[in-house]
C-alpha cells in the first residue's frame, strides 16, 4: 500500500512525464514547421514514450490502491533554437526528470515501501538510455556544426526512428 507521501509524490511525476509528452509533442510541431521531418518523427517518438511513462506510473498508482490526481501541464516553450539547441533542451530536460526518479527512489527508501523501490528501477534504467541518446546526438549535431549536408544526412537519419512499446514484462 502506497503512502500518501509517495501518492502525491507519483502524481507529480505524472505530472513530469505528460510535460515532456507535452514539451516533445511541440517540439516536433516546430520541427515540421521548419522542415525538419527526421527531427519531427524523433520528438514524436520520444512523445510516445514519454506518454508510455506517464501511463505505467498511473496504472502502479491505480493497482496500488491510491489516486490519482491530474494537474494543470505548463505550457512548453515557444521557441527553440537550432537543432543543437533542442538536443542541449531535451538533455536538461532529461537530466532534470532524473533528478526527479532519483527522488522518488529515495522517498520509497525512506518510506520502507520496497514495491515502489522495484518499480522505480525501470525508470532508473531508462533515464540513463533517455540521456545516452541525447547526448550521442548532442555529439554528432557538433560534429555537423553548419554542414547544411551533414543536418539533411542526420534528419534522414532520424526519420527511421520507430516507437516501440516496452514489453509485457518491462512493465
Amino acid at each position: 500500500m502506497l503512502s500518501e507521501k509517495m501518492v502525491a509524490a507519483l502524481n507529480g511525476q505524472i505530472n513530469k512525464e505528460m510535460y515532456s509528452a507535452y514539451l516533445y509533442m511541440d517540439m516536433s510541431a516546430h520541427c515540421t514547421y521548419e522542415g525538419l521531418d527526421g527531427f519531427a518523427n524523433w520528438f514524436m517518438v520520444q512523445y510516445q514514450e514519454e506518454m508510455t511513462h506517464a501511463m505505467k506510473i498511473y496504472d502502479y498508482v491505480n493497482d496500488q490502491g491510491g489516486k490519482v490526481v491530474l494537474e494543470t501541464i505548463e505550457k512548453p516553450p515557444e521557441s527553440f533554437g537550432t537543432p543543437l539547441e533542442m538536443f542541449e533542451a531535451t538533455l536538461k530536460h532529461e537530466q532534470f526528470i532524473t533528478k526527479s526518479i532519483y527522488d522518488l527512489v529515495t522517498l520509497s527508501n525512506e518510506e520502507k515501501d520496497y514495491a515502489t523501490q522495484i518499480f522505480l528501477q525501470w525508470f532508473v534504467t531508462e533515464q540513463i538510455e533517455e540521456e545516452a541518446n541525447d547526448n550521442e546526438l548532442i555529439a554528432k549535431l557538433k560534429l555537423i556544426g553548419d554542414d547544411g549536408n551533414g543536418l539533411y544526412m542526420l534528419d534522414k537519419e532520424l526519420l527511421t526512428r520507430t516507437f516501440t512499446a516496452p514489453a509485457a514484462s518491462e512493465e
